[in-house]
């Protein structure tokens, strides 16, 4: 136990006595805390575990002092990039060549610091700070040194090494600062991101609307609504009862009683609107530029808000990054459907709105700034694609087991329209398979779907074949359950989907996600698969109910 208080350590901190040391934090912390000394001791210690000359980098596991320390007593910085600030709760840090990746961890060993009880206290929030002898404290870290700390060697993650380029700038078309084009199509701090408000008038530009002067409701005879006025009946109906600018009148005045009214908003020719845009115009605005190829939409808008629906059957197609970027915009929403869904003609997919009764301009204009020239969404109808069927497997070649592959296919094919003109059974040969293939291209094939032999049973020859047939952008496995082991790629000009044996067995697997894309001729990326994840888990529901699930959502 620490029983040599009176003994003081002549252990420096690198270049620096602790006294020294002690005033450099002061000076750069603004006070030299407990948790600052101590990370120099620890910064010290990482170092002498690296071969000298190292270029290191440094990982800390706290925001709490210890990067100061990091800062202090090596060339790494917040400002370089050269620290990486994980924040797992823990009172350590490592120090790592910046190629390799090897170094050293240190940390707070609980065993040793038993051995000085004032630290011990600090560290474990035993004593409130007022309660603290911080002279004691002081001298004990002053003479404990490195004593209490422990050190491992570590590998860093290769996936970390080396540093991030920021990508290409652009300037946001906002505010006309410089910020990263990956932030999206304008900058986080016009995102509705800014920790403040700026410039001339800020409190009165806090207000997201115009200061609207409401009436009781037996002084607004006569005057105009402002704005749809809804009437709900729990479980039976919901819509406006008025609609704005319309005129109230005496035998108005027990119905918006009846709706819970007590006073409205109606309009005032004083009222000065000059930097808002009301709510149905806003929603119109964005409607024009949401709506792409197969996209109608109804106006005037109702209570403010615009539906969109598709005009034909087909593939609902989503930007979904400029959809995320839209909705960062403050005060406005866009909501839709799941991108690449095959939906009915007639039926509603997608519905904007601004939040507020009357939107400010600046953030109209944010918003139509994201949205840009090019649609939102769209609808892609369906191909009608020439199809073949290959099923693989020696088994069903030779008789032994049915083929059931392909009336499947078939049935879920021409449920979209498409025709399969040539379907295939082969053993489990490469060559075999190749040539099947082959012959199908011939005969005019546009997209071959291929069963079984996808998983990895070495019998299994199927994604072989395919390759010497000239398989090419190959994408293999998806975050789906059923259907991880799905395959795309591409033959020539002819698409390519290979179906794990789970279609067998399931009525609803990744098939029925990756058809109506494929005949819609989309292109899918292994972000898209990705994406895809979220929502990718079947329920197997008794009673399938796809797509009226949560399936591929």
């Amino acid at each position: 136990m620490y029983s040599q208080q009176n003994v003081i350590t002549s252990q420096p901190i690198g270049e620096y006595t602790f006294e020294e040391y002690k005033e450099l934090a002061r000076a750069f912390h603004g006070y030299p805390a407990p948790g600052l000394l101590i990370g120099g001791y620890m910064v010290e210690k990482a170092k002498a575990g690296l071969e000298p000359g190292t270029l290191f980098e440094a990982v800390v596991e706290t925001q709490k002092c210890l990067p100061d320390a990091v800062q202090l007593l090596t060339p790494c910085s917040i400002g370089n990039g050269w620290i990486r600030i994980v924040n797992l709760g823990r009172y350590a840090l490592s120090l790592y060549d910046k190629y390799t990746g090897q170094g050293r961890r240190v940390w707070i060993d609980l065993d040793r610091l038993a051995n000085w009880p004032e630290i011990y206290a600090w560290f474990l929030k035993h004593k409130a700070k007022k309660d603290q002898d911080t002279d004691a404290l002081f001298s004990q870290i002053q003479q404990a040194g490195d004593a209490y700390l422990s050190t491992t060697p570590i590998q860093v993650q290769f996936r970390l090494l080396g540093k991030k380029s920021m990508g290409r700038i652009e300037l946001c078309p906002i505010c006309g600062e410089a910020f990263p084009q990956k932030d999206g199509a304008i900058c986080r701090g016009c995102q509705g991101e800014e920790p403040y408000m700026h410039g001339k008038g800020v409190m009165e530009s806090m207000d997201p609307e115009p200061r609207l002067r409401s009436l009781p409701v037996k002084d607004a005879v006569g005057k105009h609504a402002l704005h749809d006025m809804t009437k709900i009946v729990p479980g039976q109906s919901k819509g406006p009862a008025f609609a704005a600018g319309q005129q109230i009148q005496t035998g108005d005045l027990c119905r918006l009683q009846q709706m819970g009214r007590t006073s409205v908003y109606v309009q005032e020719e004083t009222l000065d609107l000059q930097d808002f845009v009301h709510e149905n115009d806003a929603a119109l605005a964005f409607a024009r530029h949401m709506a792409g190829e197969g996209i109608s939409y109804a106006a005037p808008p109702k209570e403010g808000k615009v539906n969109f629906q598709a005009e034909s059957d087909g593939l609902l197609c989503l930007d979904v990054d400029r959809l995320e970027q839209f909705n960062l915009v403050p005060n406005v929403m866009c909501a839709t459907r799941q991108n690449h869904i095959f939906v009915e003609k007639g039926k509603t997919v997608a519905g904007c709105r601004a939040l507020p009764l009357y939107l400010s301009r600046q953030d109209l204009k944010k918003a139509l700034t994201v949205l840009g020239d090019d649609p939102l969404f769209k609808i892609r109808q369906l191909l009608q694609t020439k199809i073949g069927i290959l099923v693989t497997g020696t088994e069903v070649f030779q008789g032994l087991i049915q083929d059931k592959f392909a009336p499947i296919i078939k049935s879920k094919v021409e449920g979209f329209g498409s025709e399969i003109i040539s379907s295939d059974v082969v053993p489990d040969d490469r060559r075999t398979i190749a040539s099947s293939v082959q012959t199908m291209l011939h005969s005019g094939a546009e997209l071959i779907i291929t069963t079984a032999g996808l998983s990895v049973d070495p019998d299994d020859m199927t994604r072989a074949g395919l390759m010497d047939a000239g398989l090419s952008e190959i994408l293999y496995g998806a975050p789906i359950l059923p259907g991880a082991m799905t395959l795309l790629g591409r033959i020539g000009p002819a698409r390519v989907l290979g179906v794990p044996a789970c279609a067998l067995f399931y009525k609803t697997t990744s098939l029925d996600l990756f058809l109506p894309m494929l005949l819609a001729d989309v292109d899918i990326t292994r972000r898209d698969l990705a994406r895809m994840a979220e929502g990718g888990l079947c329920l197997n529901c008794k009673a399938c109910t796809f797509p009226k699930c949560p399936f591929g959502k």
